[in-house]
């Protein structure tokens, strides 16, 4: 609970709101009206058409931005989507996560001020997407091990034995209710199951969970309406709360799960996780290990719902599954974009970039950068370096939890799919409103009739 009287921390939120997302919103979209192909893309991802015109829309402006070369200049600063470039910044020690400091003046202190009582969140120090060594360092040696494809592989029975016990709560509905929502029923249980598991969530737990991640999702974007806006603020605060809860419960009866680990782990010099450490990085395990991965599935499902002949492929060779996992991600990745800062005066691709410029990443752009895929805007689930996409970013901020999703996408998408053959996809399907985070928060369906088991 914040320090602040009630009526500062009030005003202390109004002034996050207004920096944060109402004044770029408004930047953004008079530069989107003047022609700016950035803020184009911005405005675009804010749009109500329905999903399929927005992709056309928002992959023309890519394929737009990516033939500036390879890194755009826009209004308020650089973007690309051209895979070299985008591989080059995420590797290299000229750029750092999070936004340096550019707002001087009394508004530079206003801001920091507010920013102080901001809730624990991912985008807010020490979560592991905003810190760079040497705490990132220590941060991620503490969690590394538990997400090393060994470890991973090592828990793929127990995911396959949750996607069957999900897939027989589906089978069990009452004859002639075979219509589900698969979002609900099976792509956000699956992975919140295994990670609450990793974490030593309570079964009963769970639901809670999956509805705290999913009303933080949208604390990666900005330019958000005040009152999604503290809805998200709502949901991070008793996010952290509950977790403070939880690691309290886990000192009280460790087990052998990796909060149990994190709790006790020291590093060399003998230093543990702070409270503030050991909750920013066990939420951010907790709702990254399966936010993603929901979106992963979801948009794996649609994919072959709308591409049968892949979906053909895959039953007359399973042995396609890892790699089709990998085409998914680059063809509709579940993180859109990430963000980086110059720390210094540097360049891209040869481009001068100036220290403390915002170079936006588009991930997904870069994946249908046709100078590495050929026919790149093909879903293809036997494309030979489909594993070359970026979905799960690169350099030292590499997905910790990629070998987890690529196992749990593997596992869920074939075992959904090998007893229910004969799923298919209602209309009224709906994409997350998300900016970042990109998936389906309903996804009717018909399952059809089961395969024995």
């Amino acid at each position: 609970m914040s320090d602040l009287p009630f009526a500062q921390r009030l005003f202390a939120r109004d002034v996050r709101w207004a920096l944060g997302h109402a004044l770029p919103r408004l930047a953004t979209d008079r530069a989107a009206r003047q022609g700016d192909l950035h803020g184009q893309l911005v405005a675009l991802s804010r749009s109500p058409r329905p999903h399929g015109d927005t992709a056309d829309v928002e992959r023309r402006l890519m394929d737009r931005i990516r033939a500036e070369g390879p890194v755009h200049r826009g209004r308020f600063g650089f973007v690309t989507a051209s895979h070299p470039a985008v591989r080059e910044v995420l590797s290299s020690n000229d750029f750092r996560t999070g936004v340096l400091p550019v707002i001087t003046g009394p508004l530079g202190r206003l801001a920091a001020w507010a920013g102080a009582d901001a809730p624990v969140g991912p985008l807010k120090p020490p979560s592991l997407l905003v810190t760079e060594p040497p705490d990132h360092t220590r941060y991620r040696k503490l969690v590394t091990r538990v997400f090393s494809v060994r470890a991973v592989e090592q828990l793929r029975t127990r995911a396959e034995e949750i996607a069957e016990e999900l897939l027989d709560d589906l089978q069990r509905r009452p004859p002639g209710t075979d219509d589900v929502d698969l979002v609900s029923a099976y792509c956000g249980l699956l992975p919140v199951t295994v990670i609450a598991e990793i974490l030593g969530v309570p079964h009963a737990e769970r639901h809670r969970v999956l509805r705290f991640g999913t009303g933080a999702a949208p604390s990666l974007d900005f330019g958000l309406p005040r009152r999604r806006f503290l809805t998200v603020e709502r949901s991070l605060r008793d996010f952290d709360a509950w977790l403070a809860q939880h690691i309290e419960r886990i000192r009280r009866q460790p087990g052998a799960n990796l909060l149990s680990q994190l709790v006790t782990a020291r590093d060399d010099d003998g230093r543990g996780l702070t409270d503030t450490e050991l909750r920013a990085t066990a939420g951010l395990v907790l709702a990254a290990g399966f936010e993603t991965t929901v979106n992963l599935l979801g948009n794996g499902i649609a994919l072959l719902d709308r591409h049968p002949d892949q979906r053909a492929a895959l039953h007359d060779d399973p042995a396609l599954w890892p790699n089709a996992v990998d085409e998914m991600l680059r063809f509709d990745p579940p993180v859109f974009l990430t963000g980086r800062a110059a720390t210094r005066d540097t360049s891209i691709g040869g481009r001068p970039v100036p220290r403390g410029a915002l170079v936006t990443l588009l991930l997904a752009g870069a994946n249908r950068d046709a100078s590495l895929f050929a026919d790149p805007h093909r879903f293809d689930v036997t494309r030979p370096n489909a594993k070359e996409h970026l979905s799960f970013s690169g350099g030292r901020h590499y997905c910790l939890g990629a070998a987890l999703a690529r196992m749990e996408a593997e596992v869920g998408l074939q075992a959904l799919h090998r007893r229910f053959p004969h799923l298919t996809l209602h209309p009224g399907a709906r994409r997350r409103t998300t900016r970042i985070l990109r998936g389906y928060v309903h996804l009717p369906a018909r399952l059809g009739t089961p395969v024995p088991v």
